[in-house]
Formats: C-alpha cells, sequence, structure tokens
C-alpha cells in the first residue's frame, strides 16, 4: 500500500513525535508513515528520537533564521523537496502565515493541550494553557487536534478527548495526564484518518 508522506514539525521533547512513532510501529497508521522531522530549534530532544528510528530530520533554527517570512520559505523548500504530502504540528511553537498555511491548505493539522474553542488562541501553548485552566476553576479539560488555518487554533477541529481537572493538580500534573489520557491517543487517530483521506479514502 502506498503511505502518505508526513513531516512532524515539533519544537521540543516530540512526545507526540514518539506517539505517532508508536502507533505507526504497531500498525495503527497504515496510510501513512513519517519520513522527516522539521525543528526550529537546534536543541529540542525531537531530534535525537527521530535519530534514534532512523527518520531524517532538518533544523530551521528561529536563531538562524529570526525573519519568519524566509524561515517559513526554507521549510517549504525543504516539504517539497522531501515530497511531503501532509503536515503534522507536534508542539510546534511557531504560528506560521497564512501564506505557508494556503501552500498546504486542508494537510496541515495541529494538537492543542486543550478543548477548542475553550482555552486557545495567541498566548496559549504549553504550560500557559493548563495555567489558565486551573485559574479559571473548570473541571473538564482535555486535548484537540484540528486542521491548522490561517486562524491560530481556529480549523475545523478532527477529534477532541476529555480529561478531568482534580483539585490537587498543578499545571505540571495536569499537562502530564493530558498528554497520556488525551494527546497520545487522538493524534495518532487523526494522522491515520487524514492520511488515509488524503489517498481518496474516507
Amino acid at each position: 500500500m502506498r503511505k502518505t508522506r508526513i513531516a512532524v514539525l515539533c519544537s521540543g521533547g516530540g512526545t507526540n513525535f514518539q506517539a505517532i512513532v508508536n502507533a505507526q510501529e504497531a500498525g495503527l497508521i497504515p496510510h501513512g508513515e513519517v519520513v522527516l522531522v522539521v525543528a526550529d530549534n537546534k536543541d529540542a530532544y525531537v531530534l535525537q528520537r527521530a535519530a534514534r528510528y532512523h527518520i531524517e530530520s532538518v533544523v530551521v533554527d528561529k536563531r538562524e533564521f529570526p525573519d519568519r517570512a524566509e524561515r517559513e520559505e526554507v521549510i517549504l523548500s525543504v516539504m517539497r523537496g522531501h515530497d511531503i504530502e501532509f503536515i503534522v504540528f507536534a508542539g510546534f511553537m511557531t504560528i506560521l502565515s497564512a501564506d505557508f498555511v494556503s501552500a498546504y491548505e486542508g494537510r496541515i493539522i495541529n494538537i492543542h493541550p486543550a478543548l477548542i474553542p475553550s482555552f486557545c488562541g495567541p498566548g496559549y501553548y504549553g504550560l500557559k494553557v493548563h495555567e489558565a485552566v486551573l485559574a479559571r476553576g473548570v473541571k473538564v479539560t482535555g486535548a484537540t487536534v484540528h486542521y491548522v488555518t490561517e486562524v491560530c487554533d481556529g480549523g475545523p477541529v478532527i477529534a477532541q478527548k476529555a480529561v478531568e481537572v482534580r483539585e490537587d493538580d498543578t499545571p505540571e500534573t495536569l499537562q502530564k495526564r493530558v498528554m497520556r489520557e488525551a494527546e497520545w491517543v487522538i493524534l495518532p487517530e487523526a494522522v491515520e484518518l487524514v492520511a488515509k483521506k488524503l489517498q481518496g479514502e474516507e
């Protein structure tokens, strides 16, 4: 079976990348294959994870390319050079322009650590999301996989999973539980769903 060629974009540790690779190795993503990792930080641990699985990686470091338009053009060039059909943001801390998104319209997804439309948009990333959840006092949070559009965290939702907020939670404990119970579950499922759709199957 031909597999949709996937690039994972990541800025840090790469736990969501790991979840995708684990699912791929378990045969749970038959319509897709991660062939490339792109990091915007040369120290990102995801690069070591990629090397462990012999997956090619490229660094387009923000410090080396501070101009966003130039950085995006480099990333797009890398995508074209690797025949990438589908892009997955997995903890990628750069908001990309409408021009970038339009080049891969309907072929970029992102995982967000909250139940969109709550706690999303500019400024809501990483631990900041979980801090906001606890400050608001909500009882349920979770994770959302959505298509990336020019509106930050505003694209159509593909999958969501709820996670209970506990009274003794800290931002760190909540972050870990949302990852384990929601992000690592729904992201690989969404990757397979979209990879299959891009091959003309529903």
